[in-house]
């Protein structure tokens, strides 16, 4: 059994017993949190829609951290032009739980 679970602006396929990094949200270590379902899968069956409205995927916050850095940087051809930045996207590790219809 998987679901699709949708955070911000982003869709995730999940089981139960994964762990997702999930943009950042506003939760302590160890703290539960919900999603909202987009698509629930089971065998052969498929609900989507407004057969998922009530479905709901629980997990635990496992850890708040940052992703590796990624360089980011502008250059122009022969205008001596440059500028190098770098950046770390936080997000947040949850292990999914419970997949409840």
């Amino acid at each position: 059994m998987y679901a699709i679970i949708e955070n911000g602006g982003k869709q995730y396929k999940v089981s139960e017993g994964d762990v997702v990094k999930v943009e950042k949200l506003p939760a302590e270590v160890g703290a539960e949190v919900s999603f909202g379902v987009v698509l629930l899968a089971d065998g052969d069956t498929v609900k989507v829609g407004e057969e998922v409205k009530a479905a709901k995927v629980t997990g635990t916050v496992q850890a708040q951290d940052k992703f590796k850095k990624i360089i980011v940087f502008k250059y122009k051809s022969k205008k001596n032009e440059r500028k190098k930045q770098g950046h770390r996207q936080p997000f947040t590790a949850v292990k999914i739980e419970k997949i409840s219809l």
